[in-house]
């Protein structure tokens, strides 16, 4: 399927794996503390921005209150589900969501995940899209505004918080056929998968 951010007029596919209903597509709404890989538009357009996890969750409360607050150096308690920057009636998945979906895709999640075009060959795995996801290797924007990593992994936040300084994601690299999961610094900018309500 598809749906239309209404906020911005951008349509994104979509596909439902197990009972979730994801977004096919990473997130490419423009918000402050939001980025395009090397500051350059034409990756946005392939790619979505790449988020703060303050950003993700929309810490200043403009779309909706559930996520005020959660930012960098501050541990907050949000009401779930977090709208965070996702269109009306989505929202970040938490860490248990994101579970959820390696839970139903089974083995080799990483590997059934990946699009089956755009990431960096490696003799050991067949990227298969086995379930329409089609997670791109969009890369990461680090704690200084380098960018690194286009091409070899994609990372996706989540709506789980670890500590005042880390929040949770799942993560996916070239090198393995695996989805992990695991923190980082809330400083670094990372795609977001919106999922529906």
């Amino acid at each position: 399927g598809t749906m239309t951010d209404s906020r911005d007029g951008q349509t994104y596919k979509t596909v439902t794996i197990g009972t979730q209903t994801w977004m096919a597509e990473n997130l490419n709404y423009e918000t402050a503390n939001s980025y395009c890989y090397d500051d350059n538009a034409s990756y946005c357009s392939k790619y979505g921005r790449l988020y703060t996890w303050a950003a993700a969750m929309d810490s200043v409360g403009t779309l909706s209150t559930n996520g005020k607050g959660c930012g960098y150096g501050t541990t907050c308690s949000p009401t779930y589900p977090v709208r965070g920057v996702c269109p009306e009636g989505w929202h970040l998945p938490t860490m248990a969501e994101f579970e959820t979906l390696i839970t139903a895709i089974g083995d080799v999640a990483g590997q059934k995940l990946k699009s089956t075009t755009g990431w960096t060959a490696h003799r050991d795995f067949i990227n298969e899209d086995a379930f329409a996801f089609s997670a791109l290797p969009a890369g990461v924007r680090d704690y200084y505004g380098g960018y690194y990593n286009e091409g070899d992994d994609a990372y996706f936040w989540s709506s789980t918080e670890g500590d005042s300084d880390y929040a949770y994601s799942m993560y996916l690299y070239y090198i393995n056929d695996v989805a992990n999961l695991g923190y980082s610094d809330k400083h670094y900018g990372y795609s977001v998968r919106c999922l529906k309500d």
